[in-house]
């Protein structure tokens, strides 16, 4: 257990020390970071936390001495920077939404290449097994890790609209896979270890996220915790099921605001603010209450997906799509009527 304990307790000090450094020195010299319309968040917070985040993660990976760094950390670390420096890009500056998709899918061709691979697909439903054995599947691989990558990157980087969202809901997340990596029918030490510095680093980030939030992880870190989030959840015996079921609220909420804005004939990368956090605020629910209630449907889910089995996830994750959007034509409808009013 101290292979685990003492990586999670470093990051988690690394963490909080840079961040408070990070949240000192933004005040003292007044830093404005760039805004946009759907920010809600106060004026001045510094956007540098996914700086952090990332060089402390990749920090604790070098320096731990129970890790070997095979070809796949080595490639997840890599593009983790390439990663970082498109996100503080459009931290500075905002970029197109054609580049970071561009180098999204780079750095999802990058781990491919480096071995993070899906082999296998468990039906959810059955139990049963998909290989991917010859030439052909293994394209398809490629365009399943590609899709899988962009989409869980974008759906935390679009959950990152109030104060402790991202952050909760991906430590919750890691949580589980490191849970799931301990058990015996998995038993992934390594993968652990990663999950353990990777919910020091996001622990100590929340500490100041949390609202009112002092500093932000910003587009760099949102799509860091994204990217990390679905690599592990393929290194981890390709667990995308159990990932999906967890992340019920973010990918549905993602799929759902993509469909909205080609309804309404917008780019689906064009920022707005359609997603269900916003609407709650609209709705009057406070920050602290969205963020708490997201939690606690991601650590529901969480519980259920570590506690049964293939079938019984599958069940799982039908219900939990239904209730979400259910809950989301009815906030819908309700938000569109007070508009509606106010007009």
């Amino acid at each position: 257990m101290p292979k685990y304990l003492f990586p999670f307790l470093f990051s988690f000090l690394l963490s909080v020390v840079f961040m408070a450094l990070a949240v000192y020195f933004s005040n003292k010299f007044n830093w404005q970071e760039r805004r946009e319309k759907r920010h809600i968040h106060k004026k001045g917070i510094s956007r540098v936390g996914g700086l952090i985040m990332v060089l402390v993660f990749n920090l604790m990976i070098i320096l731990n001495r129970d890790l070997f760094i095979s070809s796949e950390i080595y490639g997840m670390m890599a593009a983790s920077l390439i990663l970082l420096a498109v996100g503080l890009w459009d931290d500075i500056k905002e970029i197109y939404w054609k580049i970071q998709l561009f180098f999204q899918v780079a750095i999802s061709v990058l781990v491919f290449i480096t071995g993070i691979r899906i082999y296998y697909v468990t039906n959810p439903f059955t139990g049963g097994m998909f290989e991917f054995n010859s030439s052909l599947l293994i394209l398809l691989s490629i365009g399943i890790v590609v899709f899988w990558i962009v989409l869980i990157i974008n759906a935390i980087n679009w959950l990152d609209g109030v104060d402790g969202l991202s952050g909760g809901v991906t430590l919750i997340s890691i949580a589980t896979i490191f849970f799931l990596s301990l058990k015996n029918e998995v038993n992934q030490p390594p993968i652990a270890i990663i999950c353990a510095i990777l919910s020091g680093v996001i622990l100590g980030f929340l500490i100041f996220n949390f609202y009112p939030a002092k500093i932000m992880a910003g587009t760099s870190g949102s799509m860091f915790m994204g990217f990390i989030l679905a690599v592990l959840a393929i290194i981890a015996g390709t667990k995308i099921a159990t990932a999906i079921l967890v992340m019920t609220i973010p990918i549905v909420d993602f799929l759902w605001v993509i469909g909205e804005r080609i309804r309404s004939g917008q780019s689906i990368f064009n920022p707005d603010s359609c997603h269900l956090h916003y609407k709650l605020l609209k709705m009057g629910w406070t920050e602290k209450k969205i963020a708490l209630c997201y939690w606690s449907v991601t650590a529901a889910t969480a519980a259920v997906a570590l506690n049964t089995k293939a079938i019984g996830k599958g069940i799982t994750l039908l219900v939990s799509v239904l209730i979400m959007l259910l809950t989301l034509i009815y906030i819908s409808k309700k938000t569109s009527k007070n508009n509606n009013h106010e007009a």
